[in-house]
């Protein structure tokens, strides 16, 4: 019974307080692809975005299940995922070392807030990490077992499975390879390995195809530096720096250092196949990542969220080799930080777009005839995504939306379309989005700067402006119509 409590532990803080971060740019895309019809979302994925197909597919029949989709419901699978991983991790963690690692790495991993915040993001991430951890639990089992025909089967599957949620799970691979090379179990059980590997491999060639064809998708990638690494090690204890004061994130940080130290002083104590599996999988994807990077920018920390069940397991084996003091010391220093992260990353505006924030003030300050207009990548989705919020208001910028041309953004009205439009409005809510990649940046500096001038030829001028998260919004109006009277809360 004691295995339940990891995945227990892990569901339920996913889905707590799950309904309460606004979605941002990614979750708004997944749940407009996810509602599109099966064709529509065919046609997308032979154009653009085919590395997330698999995750669409998912979240579709779970549309199809719950008739319809929302924050709540696309969220609540990936904490099912990562309870997935922590049972996982439990169950790898005692053919490791014993129920008492196996216990201890599930639930480090069930609460640690870089797998709570997540559980609660309506992208694949968190099944790309459970899968990781089955797949090194399976290989683990060949290591011991004498490389049974069940367990490499199963271990072909899991790895054509990991490709494709991401491509980039695939770096797990190698990580495996390191811990077969330190392992040496003996050459047959390499060489069906090897085949496992290859036939798992082959069966995500047809996506990496057809992904390579579609790189125009890839979104901006943060620079890889002297400092990525123990960024990196942050990302994985606390996700966002603006999720903790730096006093708490120091606090976390040297805390499970102090316990990596201990463990590499008292190494000799530890299972040393838990260090063999574990080391490889927290450095090497990394590694590899940031090599990439340098030639053909990739690197971005949720990539590597398949990594974490590895700091758990490390984390776990150190609370095993040393004092139970000490444990319980370290316990007391890091609960703090671990509580506070977890309260920041479910408030409202803890992601990169606060769209609440646009749908709340339009329903405190809009009038009868208001229209809405959009600038920025995927902003318009905005709209589509919470169809409800905006029934009755225009979308004076939209030409043809996303699903009917088979895109991942709506196609924006020609400049002479939207000056007829704006002339027929009296007042415009102008919402511009500013968490966008380098180059949607551009684009959406040169938009704002043409719908500005219509604006102002048909005789619009700013008459109020609120800032959140990520969002600009500013309400445009003729001389002749009223005024806001009230403030939104900030």
């Amino acid at each position: 019974m004691a295995g339940l409590v990891p995945p227990v532990v892990g569901l339920v803080l996913g889905i707590w307080g799950n309904w309460n971060p606004s979605a941002w740019t990614d979750e708004i895309v997944t749940i407009d692809v996810s509602r599109r019809s099966w064709p529509q979302m065919m046609e997308l994925l032979g154009q653009v975005d085919a590395v997330h197909g698999l995750h669409y597919v998912l979240m579709w029949l779970v549309g199809q299940m719950n008739g319809g989709l929302n924050e709540f419901s696309t969220r609540a699978p990936s904490a099912v995922a990562v309870a997935v991983a922590a049972a996982g991790l439990t169950w790898l963690g005692r053919l490791l070392g014993g129920p008492r690692l196996g216990l201890c790495a599930g639930l480090l991993l069930a609460v640690l807030p870089t797998a709570s915040r997540y559980a609660q993001e309506a992208r694949s991430f968190a099944f790309v990490m459970a899968v990781a951890v089955l797949a090194t639990g399976v290989l683990v089992k060949i290591l011991s077992s004498r490389a049974r025909a069940r367990w490499l089967a199963g271990y072909a599957v899991l790895i054509a499975l990991l490709g494709w949620f991401n491509l980039l799970g695939l770096l797990l691979v190698a990580a495996h390879a390191l811990t077969v090379a330190l392992r040496r179990p003996g050459r047959r059980v390499v060489v069906r390995l090897l085949l496992a590997s290859t036939a798992s491999l082959a069966a995500v060639v047809p996506l990496l195809i057809l992904a390579s064809a579609q790189s125009s998708a890839v979104g901006e990638a943060a620079p890889v530096t002297a400092g990525t690494p123990f960024n990196y090690f942050t990302w994985l204890l606390t996700p966002g720096q603006a999720t903790l004061p730096t006093a708490l994130r120091l606090l976390l940080i040297f805390t499970a250092l102090a316990a990596l130290i201990l463990l590499v002083t008292r190494r000799r104590k530890a299972p040393h196949l838990a260090l063999a599996v574990s080391v490889p999988w927290l450095v090497v994807p990394p590694l590899l990542l940031m090599a990439v990077s340098l030639g053909h920018p990739l690197f971005a920390y949720r990539y590597l969220l398949f990594c974490l069940p590895a700091l758990a397991l490390l984390l776990a084996t150190a609370a095993t080799v040393i004092p139970w003091r000490l444990q319980l010391l370290f316990a007391l220093l890091a609960a703090v930080p671990l509580t506070a992260s977890h309260l920041a990353i479910r408030q409202e505006d803890s992601r990169q777009w606060d769209t609440r924030a646009v749908i709340r003030t339009l329903r405190i300050h809009d009038a009868p005839g208001d229209a809405v207009l959009f600038t920025g990548a995927r902003c318009g989705l905005i709209a589509t995504a919470f169809k409800e919020a905006f029934t009755g208001r225009s979308d004076l910028g939209l030409a043809r939306t996303a699903a009917a041309t088979g895109a991942l953004d709506n196609l924006p009205a020609d400049p002479a379309l939207l000056q007829q439009r704006l002339t027929r409005t009296p007042r415009v809510w102008h919402i511009t989005c500013n968490h966008l990649s380098a180059g949607a940046r551009q684009a959406a500096v040169r938009t704002a700067a043409a719908q500005k001038q219509a604006l102002t030829r048909a005789g619009f001028s700013p008459t109020y402006h609120h800032s959140a998260p990520g969002v600009d919004i500013t309400l445009e109006q003729r001389p002749s119509t009223g005024q806001p009277t009230d403030q939104p809360a900030r």
